[in-house]
């Protein structure tokens, strides 16, 4: 994706830039919530114009983002990849834009230490390997760096989900499975300290054992959603079920756990899939309900 698109910001002594593989995806908002009608995105005037059309579809972005802390330099959540087979066309065979972009804030591959994945579905751990050209193999994108791997969530795929006859485990083969066979991986807990001001918190229901990223730096404080949400309109109803949540009622729990946390906190919460601005906070509205100010609104 165009450098255009790279956003950065300072969180005390981290530096949090986004890295964008698929910019302004719109679909019916039933892609997020099996529920929504167009009805409820369009009465949200907040959502208004940088999340949602004017028919009430979703805007939405798949990125990663990449922390640079004083010591340590990770990569959180790897996109899709370039040049792979996917379920749907518009992840197949997408360009190499995620490495040029890296490039564009000054890091190589072998810079980075770090590779924190919230979770293994296909569109987050996709450039943990690239296809040698050479032999056809994938191999760590990142030859330097710890993968880290939720314990529980691993366990999940290992033992339920790449099985289970509805999950396609192709995204597992190249992008995961190389990395444990090279001893390249950790299978951490779902509280995990990652680097000094960095660390894992756990978010289940998406999938089991979902984690995601808390920065603390100097005071102030950042969090990373992962997939616990897709969209900001979930903040304002987080308790209805999602479509790709696992267990939907865990998740559901999750979030409003999350939105309680977190409203009116002064955090600044960076949504994985959220759109442009991607970072915002968690704001009780004079109605009483949650929005999300998306930062430079």
């Amino acid at each position: 994706m165009a450098k255009e698109h790279i956003r950065s910001w300072q969180v005390g002594e981290v530096k949090i830039s986004r890295l964008v593989e698929i910019w302004d995806f719109q679909d019916d908002m039933h892609m997020t919530m099996p529920d929504a009608t167009p009805e409820e995105v369009i009465a949200l005037d907040w959502l208004h114009p940088h999340y949602a059309t004017p028919d009430g579809r979703q805007r939405m972005n798949f990125q990663g983002f990449l922390l640079q802390t004083p010591t340590h330099t990770i990569v959180v959540d790897t996109c899709i990849g370039a040049g792979r087979q996917r379920d749907f066309d518009v992840f197949c065979n997408l360009p190499e834009g995620f490495l040029e972009d890296l490039g564009h804030l000054g890091v190589t591959r072998e810079h980075v230490d770090v590779v924190f994945c919230t979770h293994l579905h296909f569109d987050h751990v996709g450039w943990n390997t690239y296809k040698c050209p050479e032999t056809g193999e994938y191999k760590p994108t990142f030859p330097n760096a710890r993968y880290l791997f939720g314990k529980t969530e691993y366990a999940a795929w290992q033992d339920t989900i790449r099985n289970d006859g509805v999950h396609s485990d192709t995204h597992m083969v190249e992008s995961v499975d190389p990395i444990v066979a090279l001893g390249l991986a950790d299978f951490i807990d779902a509280n995990h300290q990652v680097a000094p001001g960095v660390r894992a918190e756990p978010s289940h229901g998406h999938t089991p054992g979902h984690i995601h990223v808390v920065i603390d730096s100097q005071g102030q404080r950042a969090v990373l959603t992962g997939d616990l949400m897709h969209h900001p309109m979930q903040c304002a109803m987080p308790s209805r079920h999602a479509t790709f949540d696992m267990d939907k009622p865990a998740g559901a729990a999750t979030r409003q756990a999350f939105v309680d946390k977190y409203r009116d906190s002064g955090t600044m919460v960076i949504g994985m899939h959220f759109f442009e601005p991607t970072a915002g906070h968690f704001e009780t509205a004079d109605d009483g309900e949650t929005w999300f100010h998306g930062l430079g609104l």
